[in-house]
């Protein structure tokens, strides 16, 4: 297709975007190492501000002797929930894509919120009941719950909105995993390797990408990058061959980027420390939002919020309506108006017999 432009010459032709920038999680979902830490700290210290506040109200002076969460504290508690996602994965036999999936969204949802006003179990719960859905992999939620201790059906479904809307609804996600198998393919094609590789190394490259899920690679690589990281920790020299044969203008950043991610899947690819997230945690049943613990002061006086706009809501629309009625048009001005413009199909010319 020519591309002419207004003067009549021929204007040359828009470079074509990889389909991958076209997606929302290359553009809403991609963050620096830096701009990662100040998100997490700027919802860390809005959410510690506004319960303070709460906590000071219920109860005067008692806030002062809270330890609140930190951000990498709150973060670690989110790593912990990311690995219960395996176990129960493992549990339901969820396919791989359904597992990717569920962790992304517990990422993402916590790039938004925090644990101090939404716990990461029932978060986690939520979010792994959602992917099964995206990913057309569902399964009934009386199933579901039933086989997940101390799991109740409302668990689940009293979050699901929250999460999709935390997601901003955008639940298509690109995965490192997809991209391996992609390589993987690929790399067979190369004269002299198809030979050497056995199934095992790509099960050990595989692995390497399910431990970048324990990290915040996803934020900010793209999932080539990922696998392409994953499969040289694994056969180094084969992956620098591929990708020498793939992009070979940009070896020297390319091998910046790939040397970032290996390095920060074998740092921080492993679960943490389940002393030191049992600590933060009970610290959290005591910095918890209390508009958030059913039961307590704030809560009660939310909830009493709530229903008191959700009253004055009611009542408004019952007085429109009955004034409404009152005025002979129920149905309102729009539909009366309406009525005068339409079209009289009487058959005069029954009258001129």
């Amino acid at each position: 297709m020519s591309h002419v432009a207004t003067n009549g010459v021929s204007a040359p032709p828009q470079p074509k975007i990889p389909i991958y920038e076209a997606s929302t999680q290359y553009r809403n979902w991609r963050f620096s190492a830096e701009r990662l830490a100040q998100t997490r700290a700027t919802l860390n210290e809005a959410a510690v501000g506004v319960i303070r506040n709460t906590i000071e109200l219920d109860e005067p002076g008692s806030a002062q002797h809270v330890s609140f969460l930190t951000p990498d504290e709150e973060h670690l508690l989110v790593k912990l929930y990311v690995t219960k996602i395996t176990q129960l994965c493992g549990l339901f036999r969820f396919p791989e894509e359904v597992e990717a999936t569920a962790v992304t969204y517990l990422k993402r949802f916590y790039l938004k919120n925090t644990v101090m006003d939404w716990h990461p179990k029932n978060v986690m719960l939520t979010a792994l009941f959602l992917a099964t859905k995206t990913t057309n992999n569902p399964i009934a939620l009386e199933t579901y719950t039933t086989h997940i201790p101390r799991t109740a059906p409302s668990d689940v479904l009293d979050l699901e909105f929250l999460v999709a809307q935390s997601l901003g609804f955008e639940f298509a996600v690109w995965h490192a995993h997809r991209a391996l198998w992609g390589i993987w393919l690929d790399i067979q094609s190369l004269p002299g390797y198809s030979e050497n590789l056995q199934p095992s190394l790509y099960d050990t490259a595989l692995n390497h990408v399910r431990a970048s899920r324990l990290t915040d690679a996803e934020l900010m690589y793209t999932p080539s990058q990922i696998a392409l990281a994953a499969f040289s920790l694994t056969l180094p020299e084969v992956a620098d061959h591929w990708a020498a044969t793939k992009i070979p203008n940009q070896q020297s950043a390319l091998a910046n980027i790939i040397a970032d991610i290996k390095y920060l899947i074998t740092s921080r690819g492993h679960p943490p420390n389940v002393e030191s997230v049992r600590e933060v945690d009970r610290r959290l049943k005591l910095c918890k939002n209390p508009e958030k613990v059913v039961g307590s002061k704030a809560y009660l006086a939310r909830k009493q919020d709530v229903e008191r706009v959700a009253e004055v809501k009611r009542n408004k629309k019952a007085n429109e309506i009955q004034k409404a009625i009152e005025d002979g048009d129920p149905f309102g001005n729009e539909l009366s108006q309406t009525h005068r413009l339409l079209v009289d199909y009487d058959d005069d010319d029954d009258d001129e017999d």
